[in-house]
């Protein structure tokens, strides 16, 4: 299983940058560069609850699951 944080993209289509989002949700810079690369264990509802509502979107916006690819089977003889 892979969550797949699309936090980036939802800045590039409401034109904001991770500065103001920071200062809008109270957080650091870093803390958002963090969440935007997929740094994080984990983000409290707290938090993506303020996202969604700053960036008008919805928590599948900009969080997605990808299923692990297959694992590759090599035959060895």
């Amino acid at each position: 299983m892979v969550i797949v944080v699309n936090l980036d993209v939802m800045l590039a289509k409401r034109k904001m940058r991770s500065k103001q989002l920071a200062e809008s949700l109270g957080i650091t810079e870093q803390n958002v560069s963090l969440l935007k690369s997929g740094k994080v264990k984990g983000v409290r509802f707290e938090t993506l609850d303020k996202i969604c509502e700053i960036l008008d979107c919805q928590p599948g916006d900009i969080l997605e699951y990808r299923q692990d690819p297959a694992p590759s089977q090599d035959s060895q003889d």
